[in-house]
């Protein structure tokens, strides 16, 4: 539990963070009741330590923050929340108070993907296409990566770029079953990279 008390003032500052970037948005302070008042609307609430007034971000602008997650600090006096941004946060119109740029890095979205492609193998929905690749069995999966590589060759040989990128889309969809289905993740092939990288790498 937050500790108010530790402050003279009885605020805790909050560290806002996008939770889809990671990227640093801005700084507020919280008082006991916008605390509550945060997590009870799901809207980032502060305390104006200028105006001594609470103050919803995004009240005036729209551009609110929408809680996603909040965790205090090892000292009890510091909170981190990392929060869905509907637009710029900085009242000056960058996307945060430090003026940078703030851009979802779409190869975040393969491990999203990826934890969908998990439920979908827990939950085999009725009618859902990767619910049919996982009942196919193991051999299928591994069959259809090997025909998506083929396609995928077969368009950067002969065909047009956005056929290369639609069929390397569809190559990475199947790998990512075929994944699933052996307990891996797209994380691990990641790592592998990153590990081949470094200088001292050789091979196995």
């Amino acid at each position: 539990m937050l500790d108010f008390k530790k402050s003279s003032d009885g605020l805790c500052p909050a560290i806002i963070q996008d939770s889809r970037t990671g990227k640093v948005l801005m700084l507020g302070y919280m008082n006991e009741e916008s605390y509550k008042i945060t997590q009870e609307t799901g809207k980032v609430t502060f305390f104006s330590r200028s105006r001594k007034t609470l103050w919803t971000k995004g009240e005036t602008s729209g551009n609110y923050l929408t809680v996603v997650s909040m965790k205090e600090d090892c000292d009890h006096d510091t909170l981190l929340v990392q929060a869905i941004p509907s637009g710029p946060t900085c009242h000056t119109g960058t996307d945060t108070c430090w003026g940078e740029e703030n851009k979802v890095n779409p190869l975040t979205f393969l491990s999203e993907l990826q934890d969908f492609i998990e439920t979908r193998y827990k939950e085999m929905p009725e009618g859902s296409y990767t619910t049919s690749l996982f009942k196919d069995g193991l051999n299928r999966m591994a069959q259809k990566v090997g025909e998506e590589a083929l396609e995928l060759v077969i368009e950067a040989t002969n065909g047009t770029n956005d056929r290369l990128i639609y069929e390397g889309s569809d190559m990475l969809y199947h790998l990512i079953v075929l994944l699933t289905s052996k307990g891996l993740r797209i994380e691990q092939m990641a790592a592998e990279l990153a590990e081949r990288h470094n200088p001292g790498w050789k091979k196995h």
